[in-house]
């Protein structure tokens, strides 16, 4: 179908993994292998699953479990702050392949020692270790993907990013007929209301999760890094598109030294910060809210988290149509909606509704991202520029869980933290209306102050 992408020079006969991808249809192959890679770094966003029976094993509070998630986000960040200067450097393949196996080995460790050392060898195994790993992995074929469709930057970014956000739907659905993991899970709400302790089979059952999650990444996830790869130089290019060859491509102190890099920041922040609190504490929430058991949020939840997926590549398509601005104002204001009303809702079909939109908007705010980065900054430095962007989830991965945690442990509920969010919200939705591409607004001076040259018609 897109054969005739790919330029000569590119096929590389010394790596199988490369003509498998040639044979199979080219840049879209290497996409669909960045799609599937992605779906196992996405699982991280399944952590709610682990809260009950992580408490209920080892007894811990509400901020202490919620800890390990946000220090993997964290790590995530500075992961791609890494990740994304060694892409730069050597290309996507082998910054996937090694955040795939920090990832990996990262769960498999926390799964067999936890129970030994406790809360911080979590914190360290599948906070630091699997974190830095998400991010070295999560950057790698978001930047590369953007190079391969520059006709489509939204919609390819959106769709790469579509298996972050669907892997924690797929994974939900394979825990569910793990018998081991789903007795543990229903035991955990017993413990939990009797004060009880669990069963050492039930802890067991809990860490071996952890352990054959990580066997899973890394034979798919790392199967496919080994496909990925960056388009040969030139590709894309038409010497008669002048857009094309005049584009700049800002390196990462150039781009830092802009304001509208920290516009993207803080508008991703913001964003982030509202989605990750609901998916972080999604059972939980759902329980306060409506009064449903874990068991049955649980079930709900799952199949809501193939909104954060649909998202990604629906708002990508979005905003290659109408503009990023527009798309990301969007974005911001109904997750400000949503919140504001959810404290209002207690039926669990209109709380499953707003949970789905807000899951929407936070999968869009991940698959419109990579392409206003790419816009903005172009895409020759994009591993180290949306790699610096990304810190902004690293940051967002703090904050929401852990306000979430607090307030719960304090309060009793998560609901006194929606309004608030609402509000973060609404005043987000000044930035991206002010967010334009550095030096339009002084070309677009410069064009004005140039009079205009009638060429006079020839007469006949």
């Amino acid at each position: 179908m897109i054969m005739e992408d790919l330029a000569p020079a590119f096929v590389e006969r010394r790596n199988p993994y490369t003509r498998l991808a040639i044979a199979l249809q080219g840049r879209w192959a290497i996409a669909a292998a960045g799609t599937i890679m992605m779906a196992c770094l996405g699982t991280v966003y399944s952590w709610s699953l682990f809260a009950r029976p992580l408490i209920a094993s080892f007894h811990w509070s509400v901020t202490t479990m919620m800890s390990t998630f946000s220090i993997s986000i964290f790590s995530l960040g500075v992961g791609a702050v890494i990740g994304g200067r060694w892409q730069d450097r050597v290309g996507p393949r082998n910054v996937a392949v090694y955040g795939i196996l920090l990832w990996s080995f990262g769960n498999a460790l926390a799964g067999m020692f936890t129970p030994m050392f406790g809360a911080w060898w979590l914190y360290v195994t599948y906070g630091v270790i699997g974190g830095l790993g998400l991010g070295m992995g999560y950057v790698s074929p978001v930047a590369m993907v953007t190079k391969w469709f520059p006709d489509h930057r939204g919609l390819a970014g959106g769709l790469v990013l579509t298996g972050f956000g669907l892997g924690a739907f797929v994974y939900n659905a394979v825990l569910s007929h793990v018998s081991g993991y789903a007795q543990a899970t229903a035991n955990a709400s017993t413990y939990l209301a009797t004060g009880g302790g669990m069963h050492d089979a039930d802890v067991r059952a809990v860490m071996l999760t952890f352990v054959w999650s990580g066997v899973a990444y890394l034979a798919i996830g790392g199967a496919c890094a080994l496909v990925l790869r960056d388009p040969p130089p030139g590709y894309g290019r038409r010497s008669t598109d002048a857009e094309v060859e005049n584009v700049r491509h800002y390196r990462p102190a150039e781009a830092l030294r802009t304001p509208q890099f920290y516009l993207l920041w803080m508008m991703l922040f913001f964003s982030v910060t509202a989605g990750i609190l609901v998916i972080s504490n999604a059972v939980p929430i759902f329980c306060d809210l409506t009064g449903v058991t874990a068991a049955a949020a649980a079930l709900i939840v799952g199949v809501l988290a193939v909104f954060n997926g649909v998202g990604r590549v629906l708002w990508g398509g979005i905003s290659d149509r109408v503009g990023r601005n527009v798309a990301y104002g969007l974005i911001l204001a109904i997750q400000a909606a949503m919140f504001l009303a959810m404290p209002r809702l207690h039926q669990p079909i209109m709380v499953a509704v707003a949970f789905g939109l807000v899951l929407l908007c936070n999968g869009g705010s991940f698959g419109t991202m990579p392409a206003f980065n790419a816009d903005f900054f172009g895409t020759k430095y994009m591993g180290l520029n949306y790699g610096l962007l990304i810190t902004a989830w690293g940051c967002a991965g703090v904050a929401g869980p852990l306000l979430a945690a607090r307030v719960k442990d304090v309060t009793g509920s998560y609901t006194s933290t929606l309004v608030p969010v609402a509000i973060m919200l609404i005043l987000a939705t000044i930035l991206p209306c002010i967010a334009r591409k550095p030096g339009e607004r002084r070309a677009r001076a410069n064009l004005r102050l140039v009079a205009p040259v009638r060429i006079p018609s020839r007469s006949r």
